[in-house]
């Protein structure tokens, strides 16, 4: 299967980029509680929703705690869809389960607006509430890469377009991108392009300069 790199490229700087959700009133004390227990007596009476992922949860729901102040709550599951949340693969608290292409379209947008962070399988598998083994499998037969080949492609993409736009040192457009160390991320440049950042940059200034003057 052919790779989907699809992205918008008309994609903002990242500290913008982020949607951020109106989060409902904050759950109570009781609310909290039945979070953390994983109460499943509460399942029905609300659902809660997590601002950094997007994502909506019956109480009882097993994926990794969040932090209160990232949550609030929602009398019904509809009401959660409305405001722009998406269901949990892991605890369907619509009681229908997400499509595994929507799932993988969630995933793919939350690594290209946090490509550099230090994002590995097991991290993106607790975000999207799913398990490691199922989110590598699924989104590889989707997408035709893994989830970290992906996230390769985006920071070595984003890497270009600073070497391009940029004066920015070798180490620091490493960082950036989610590659703090200088020498990895050199070797993986050239694995993916086939020259080193520093021949990059110089090869596209070499030919910006030509196309000006011609």
């Amino acid at each position: 299967m052919q790779a989907d790199w699809k992205m918008n490229s008309d994609r903002p700087s990242r500290n913008l980029y982020v949607k951020q959700r109106a989060l409902p009133e904050a759950v109570s004390d009781e609310q909290w509680k039945a979070i953390v227990s994983n109460d499943a007596a509460y399942d029905g009476i609300f659902f809660y929703a997590v601002q950094t992922t997007g994502i909506f949860c019956r109480p009882s729901c097993k994926s990794k705690l969040p932090k209160r102040e990232n949550i609030g709550f929602f009398q019904t599951a509809e009401q959660a869809l409305a405001a722009s949340f998406r269901p949990c693969k892991r605890c369907k608290p619509t009681g229908q389960r997400l499509p595994d292409e929507e799932w993988i379209a969630w995933v793919s947008e939350y690594i290209n607006n946090h490509y550099y962070e230090a994002l590995k399988l097991e991290s993106l598998a607790q975000y999207s509430h799913g398990s490691p083994y199922h989110l590598h499998r699924t989104f590889k037969r989707i997408k035709g890469v893994t989830p970290l080949d992906y996230v390769q492609h985006i920071r070595i993409k984003q890497a270009k377009e600073l070497l391009e736009k940029s004066d920015l040192a070798v180490a620091e457009i490493g960082a950036s991108v989610g590659l703090a160390n200088p020498s990895y991320f050199i070797t993986l440049f050239k694995k993916k392009t086939g020259i080193t950042p520093e021949q990059y940059r110089r090869q596209h200034k070499q030919t910006f300069e030509g196309e000006t003057f011609k």
